[in-house]
């Protein structure tokens, strides 16, 4: 074989594999979102990076995100700026999960989900809220799992356009409904589900209580809601540097008002008017550690940090792509370090009761 063969030979190799590394390789778990398609969410291509230093300026000015007027239009920034890189780089469900030995995460992921609808005990065709839905992942294994119709309430309107999107190419939108709206004040009449659900999506309320009691209020009486809550554990030390860094690392990284401690959370929602059914953190042994899918991930995040800013410097990708890719970056090694110190949970799960009037 002559040299020039051997160059052209290679060269077609490289751009074989340039174009399956940019064009065909999709979500680490269900494929649906691709690096060419990396985009600001709701956000004008132009303005993804404006928007990016206007995230990071609500932590220059913390009181503004101690309030329930400012808390909504912080978080909907956050998941314009977050949505799609998390469906490329993690997938359609974006919470944590137990990892389970060989299982993998996407099982380990549903598994996880449909115990939360196994815990309120619902019936095919029940009608059950589901606060905090994202793109719709949990929603629809929620929804396949119990044949129950799931009604579904995001506050950033990307995040309804994909998860309709999905519902419809899994063959589920009968069953899954998506509102765009605030959690805090649901446009649904009192008394009007037959359970609800949370996973890890309550952590961005300014005042657990105020989620709460909006929960309660659309809830039928003698129904249940399970929580998968965001909490420091007893294990947290406020006067320890190292440990108040982590949390504000997972904090900023998270667009999260403020983590809560586990203690917190019976007392909110006994204050709101729910009985306490079960409490349980759900990352404590025997359950294995939920951070080492961020460990194993890290190989991955340098590929795909290297694709990201091929794609921002051609201009595929909006500009501030890169400073959010290395945002979620930074945030994961935060996680990481809270779960192995055991001072962060993703999962305390607490499931209540609607007392029956």
């Amino acid at each position: 074989m002559d040299s020039l063969t051997l160059i052209c030979t290679a060269a077609l190799l490289a751009a074989g594999g340039l174009y399956w590394f940019v064009c065909i390789l999709g979500s680490a778990e269900v494929k649906g979102k691709r690096a060419v398609q990396l985009s600001g969410g709701s956000i004008e291509k132009e303005n993804v990076q404006d928007n990016y230093k206007q995230y990071w300026s609500f932590f220059r000015r913390p009181k503004e995100i101690e309030t329930a007027d400012k808390v909504p239009a912080f978080v909907d920034t956050f998941y314009n700026l977050v949505t799609d890189i998390y469906e490329w780089g993690w997938g359609q469900s974006f919470h944590f999960s137990p990892s389970i030995p060989g299982k993998s995460h996407r099982e380990a992921t549903r598994i996880h989900e449909e115990m939360a609808v196994d815990l309120i005990g619902v019936k095919p065709g029940a009608r059950i809220l589901d606060a905090g839905c994202g793109v719709g992942g949990p929603m629809r294994a929620i929804a396949a799992h119990s044949r129950a119709n799931v009604v579904g309430i995001t506050i950033n309107e990307y995040q309804v356009k994909r998860a309709r999107m999905h519902n419809k190419k899994a063959g589920l939108d009968s069953l899954c409904e998506v509102v765009c709206g605030n959690f805090l004040q649901m446009p649904f009449p009192d008394n009007s589900f037959d359970g609800a659900y949370s996973i890890e999506a309550t952590c961005h309320a300014p005042k657990l209580e105020e989620v709460y009691k909006e929960i309660y209020r659309v809830m039928k009486p003698g129904s249940l809601y399970v929580s998968y809550e965001w909490v420091t554990t007893e294990l947290y030390k406020p006067e320890d540097p190292e440990h108040v860094e982590i949390i504000h690392g997972i904090e900023r990284g998270d667009a999260l008002p403020g983590l809560r401690s586990y203690k917190d959370i019976a007392e909110v929602a006994k204050k709101v008017g729910f009985e306490v059914v079960k409490e349980k953190d759900l990352s404590k042994p025997p359950s294995n550690p939920w951070w080492t899918r961020l460990k194993m991930g890290r190989i991955a995040y340098w590929r795909n940090h290297i694709l990201v800013t091929i794609l921002a410097f051609l201009g595929i990708a909006p500009k501030g792509t890169v400073d959010v890719h290395e945002m979620l970056f930074v945030t994961a090694d935060y996680l990481s370090k809270g779960g192995e110190k055991g001072i962060f949970s993703p999962m305390h799960m607490i499931l209540c009761r609607k007392p029956v009037e």
